[in-house]
């Protein structure tokens, strides 16, 4: 038995989880500012309400979203962040890459860190990696 709704979940959704957590226990509930009693199958009958206009407002602002993103797309927008390696960085990435710079040189020069390096040029791939030396530990592996 709870006060109000509010008092017992954060959202109509999480709200309606834990009324479903607590019927799935045997355990029935009662608000008494709202007079809904989900141990009766009127008050179930309205809980179940609830949780239908809950999905619906959900579905809702899901469309909403995906519509915006659509219409913007077409205005030529484009969401994320803006890429570091520009056209003319990734040709000179390529050109420097070629001609067998290491790539955490090709990195430093055009501002930018390794990863984006492999994850934009993918000539590098793991025949780049192998040719890089291994690195040299100081410290004997223990075993």
């Amino acid at each position: 038995m709870v006060w109000r709704l509010d008092r017992l979940g954060r959202s109509l959704p999480h709200l309606i989880e834990t009324i479903g957590a607590l019927e799935a226990r045997g355990v029935g509930f009662k608000s008494v500012q709202e007079n809904i009693d989900t141990t009766t199958p009127g008050g179930r009958l309205v809980f179940h309400v609830f949780g239908a206009l809950a999905s619906f407002e959900r579905e809702l602002i899901q469309e909403r979203t995906l519509a915006g993103l659509a219409a913007a797309r077409e205005r030529g927008r484009l969401g994320g962040r803006p890429t570091v390696l520009s056209p003319a960085k990734l040709k000179q990435a390529r050109k420097m890459i070629g001609e067998k710079t290491p790539v955490t040189e090709v990195a430093q020069v055009l501002g930018v860190s390794r990863a984006t390096l492999y994850r934009r040029v993918p000539e590098l791939g793991v025949a780049q990696r192998k040719r890089q030396a291994p690195v040299q530990r100081d410290v004997p592996m223990a075993g």
